[in-house]
C-alpha cells in the first residue's frame, strides 16, 4: 500500500480504507500501526499520545464508520505488546483490548478508559494469546 511506512508518517487513512475494502472480499483483516510503539521506545509522552490519537481518529474511527455497510461485524482493538515510556522497551505485561460487536450492540457498554489500569480493574485476563483470538472468533 502506498505510504505505509510503519512510522509516524504512515498512511493511516489508506490502512483504514484497505481494511474496509478487504472485508468486502475476505472475512478477516488485520491492521497494524507501529507509531505508538516507536514513541514508547523513544520515551516521548507527547509523541505517544499523538500517535494513539492519530490511530484512533484516522484508523479506528474510519473503520467503524465503514462497518456500517456490513450487516454483522466484530472489531478488536489492542496493542501487540506494552512499551512503557519509563522502560523504553517491550514488556510481558498484559495489554488492554476491546471487542466491539454489531451482534451485541445492546451489551456494548461505555467504558471509562481504554488503558492498562482500566484493563486491570475489569478483572478479565487472558493468559495466552491464542485464547484471545479464540474468544474473539467464538462469538461469530
Amino acid at each position: 500500500m502506498p505510504g505505509a511506512t510503519g512510522y509516524f508518517d504512515t498512511n493511516y487513512e489508506g490502512k483504514a480504507r484497505y481494511a474496509v475494502e478487504g472485508l468486502k472480499k475476505k472475512d478477516f483483516v488485520y491492521v497494524h500501526v507501529e507509531a505508538p510503539d516507536e514513541a514508547g521506545h523513544m520515551g516521548d509522552l507527547r509523541l505517544k499520545i499523538e500517535a494513539i490519537e492519530a490511530f484512533d481518529q484516522r484508523v479506528v474511527g474510519p473503520i467503524l464508520e465503514g462497518m456500517k455497510d456490513f450487516k454483522e461485524y466484530r472489531v478488536m482493538v489492542l496493542p501487540d505488546h506494552p512499551t512503557p515510556l519509563a522502560l523504553r522497551t517491550h514488556t510481558a505485561d498484559p495489554v488492554p483490548y476491546v471487542i466491539y460487536s454489531s451482534e451485541d450492540e445492546a451489551e456494548n457498554k461505555e467504558i471509562e478508559g481504554f488503558d492498562e489500569e482500566s484493563a486491570k480493574e475489569s478483572g478479565i485476563r487472558v493468559e495466552k494469546g491464542f485464547e484471545l483470538i479464540e474468544r474473539f472468533l467464538a462469538r461469530a
